[in-house]
């Protein structure tokens, strides 16, 4: 009995080994995989590409973006739920991270149980857009034309769970008017349309509709949250015009399966953080009008108590807005 539980201790202490020196290995020359649990070249899928560039140099491998779309991202995060542990395949994700809990009636994961935290990467503020054809020329006017027309006015959005129709419930909460919700498959034909005049309304994140605004192809009429965007300045805050109490800033943040060694997480967010504070980075970010985090919040402990957070912010507004998915 002794000796079996001997050579049970040597074989758990060679485990612990085996792991320890992976871990220190690690990423060993081999390439990561980043899954992007939406198409390729949206709001994600770009800020995932830059990251993912910035770190690979930091971690002296390549990290190569699989973008692996459907169901909200839901599809790609449980992907990574059930990828092997070792660090080799990681998840970049949204807001949707905090928010596919309450939208979701069968996730068949839970965002803080099953997953190891690495850190957030950028925040990506938010526009309230309009169709050139729309009457209403500024926010102060669009406000009585909705109470007015609220019935007949279409708002678009990239589908249950985008970013799109996140910011899209918030706004009529804070409106207290239903307007006509018209979900698409995908920002892009949302966008179309929208430019088109075949909607009237869309919120959308500024890393996808930066050209489109900044070349005045659509109307822009509030910045979605509490302080200007530093690259539209020009475009005033909601609060600033009759609206306050919106704040609607989409955070991405990566992940990996849950079991990955805490040496690898640690190497992973120490590339992360070097890479959020990287000037090229910013630049970049800021170019789209989104914003790097600070090397603070690209720390395990910061992503964990941060989704926690949103989770608890999102939770009420999806329930009594009764909005589920499959």
């Amino acid at each position: 009995m002794q000796s079996l539980f001997k050579k049970a201790s040597i074989a758990l202490s060679l485990a612990t080994l085996a792991v320890a020196a992976g871990a220190q290995d690690y990423p060993a020359s081999k390439p990561i995989t980043a899954v992007v649990p939406f198409a390729a070249g949206g709001p994600t899928d770009k800020v995932a590409r830059e990251i993912a560039q910035i770190m690979g140099k930091q971690l002296g491998t390549t990290i190569v973006v699989d973008n692996t779309g459907g169901a909200g991202g839901t599809i790609g995060a449980r992907k990574v739920v059930q990828a092997k542990n070792d660090g080799y395949t990681i998840l970049i994700h949204h807001i949707g991270m905090a928010t596919a809990p309450a939208l979701y009636r069968n996730l068949g994961f839970d965002p803080l149980k099953d997953l190891e935290m690495v850190g957030e990467i950028a925040d990506v503020p938010m526009l309230l857009l309009g169709s050139k054809a729309l009457p209403p020329k500024n926010f102060k006017d669009l406000l009585p034309y909705i109470k007015a027309n609220g019935s007949s006015i279409s708002l678009a959005n990239a589908g249950i769970g985008s970013a799109s129709h996140l910011c899209g419930l918030l706004l009529q909460s804070a409106l207290k008017q239903e307007l006509v919700t018209v979900p698409y498959k995908g920002t892009a034909p949302a966008l179309t349309d929208l430019m088109g005049g075949q909607v009237n309304l869309m919120c959308d994140q500024t890393t996808n509709v930066a050209g489109q605004v900044k070349s005045n192809a659509i109307q822009s009429y509030a910045a979605m949250q509490g302080k200007r965007i530093d690259a539209f300045k020009d475009i005033p805050t909601a609060a600033e015009q009759g609206l306050p109490g919106i704040e609607v800033k989409i955070w991405h943040a990566m992940y990996a399966p849950k079991g990955t060694p805490k040496a690898v997480v640690d190497k992973l967010s120490a590339a992360l953080q070097a890479a959020v504070t990287d000037p090229s980075f910013r630049a970049k970010m800021a170019e789209l009008g989104a914003e790097a985090v600070p090397a603070a919040r690209a720390r395990p402990d910061s992503l964990r108590a941060h989704v926690a957070s949103e989770i608890n912010k999102w939770s009420p507004v999806i329930k009594a807005a009764g909005v589920y998915a499959d």
